[in-house]
């Protein structure tokens, strides 16, 4: 699903991957890149280094974006693919 990355700077050692919804959820509330990058106090590369999974987030950098949409953490980031939207199981 668009939106929905992987996030993880990772060596070659380390197979943990945290999926996330940045991507989607900024669409959904029409937020730009720049815009949630400023409201976290963060460069706007920063964000689109975790939308496409090349970089990980601190927990606190993961709590402050799941308090910006004012959502749960664990509906941003999973350590398990999220379902696509419309799929049934």
């Amino acid at each position: 699903m668009p939106g929905e990355k992987s996030v993880g700077r990772r060596d070659k050692a380390s197979t943990e991957i945290i999926h996330n919804r940045i991507a989607m959820l900024r669409a959904e509330r029409g937020v730009s890149r720049r815009q949630l990058a400023e409201a976290l106090g963060v460069h706007y590369q920063t964000v689109g280094y975790l939308e496409r999974g090349e970089y990980s987030p601190s927990l606190h950098l993961a709590l402050r974006i799941s308090r910006y949409f004012e959502v749960p953490v664990e509906v941003v980031f999973s350590i398990e693919p999220f379902p696509r939207i419309g799929h049934r199981p």
